[in-house]
């Protein structure tokens, strides 16, 4: 059976899987789940998934959701060069730093951005200003932590070549972005190392996967009227509570 992977590449964890997979030559049967369209909500998709989140993927009887576990899972089923999650203990020990610590530093922050610069506002709600202070000082926090801590003065995170940690850390460094904010002004180090990556990844896959994201500020002019007010509440309680 064809391995299943459910995608929205609106979402920065689905790009990682995606870009993972087409990178790798894995083939898979794309299964794409709008999540504005609650689409994740579905009788059918709470089969694969039940905690109703994207990524997932179904391996014949086999399902998983959680983009981390999946790249792992990945990784490990379809033997992809070493580099990508390394069998030396140290080095993936590294990989996993960055994996472990991004959930609720850049992963969130990054994604604040792109809800409070683009999304909430097409719902008709404006941010206090404090909150998005707050949410930029966060951001910078964070950079500041990928540049210094994690890539140092190596060419990537996990060393000399790509690895997880940098395909999880482009992909969300790219979500505020996607927001008309340019994180790399006055960061050459990151600006570099992002460079590297798309070269690693490929500029044309990076691009491809990319596109969805960079577009968001036009999609939500053209989105249809009310298609997030049965998020509202639960997206607001959740960001500006």
């Amino acid at each position: 059976m064809t391995l299943e992977i459910y995608l929205d590449l609106f979402s920065q964890p689905c790009r990682s899987v995606y870009i993972f997979a087409k990178k790798n030559n894995i083939q898979f049967d794309y299964k794409k789940i709008a999540l504005f369209d609650g689409e994740q909500y579905t009788e059918e998709f709470g089969k694969v998934s039940m905690i109703r989140k994207l990524p997932a993927i179904r391996d014949g009887d086999f399902c998983l959701a959680e983009s981390i576990a999946i790249l792992v899972y990945l990784a490990e089923k379809f033997h992809t060069p070493d580099h990508w999650y390394p069998a030396d203990s140290q080095k993936r020990a590294k990989v996993n730093e960055y994996l472990s610590w991004q959930h609720s530093a850049m992963r969130i922050h990054g994604s604040k951005m792109l809800w409070f610069r683009v999304l909430i506002p097409a719902m008709g709600v404006e941010i206090p200003k404090e909150k998005m202070d707050t949410a930029l000082e966060d951001l910078n926090a964070s950079l500041n932590l990928v540049e210094q801590n994690f890539l140092q003065d190596k060419p990537f995170i996990g060393g000399d070549q790509i690895s997880l940690a940098d395909l999880v850390a482009i992909v969300e460094i790219m979500q505020p972005v996607g927001a008309g904010l340019d994180v790399f002004e006055d960061r050459p180090k990151l600006r570099a190392w992002k460079d590297r990556v798309r070269e690693a990844i490929g500029a044309e896959l990076f691009d491809e996967a990319h596109q969805g994201i960079l577009s968001a500020q036009e999609m939500v002019k053209t989105m249809e009227p009310g298609k997030m007010e049965p998020f509202k509440p639960k997206i607001l309680k959740y960001f500006l509570s």
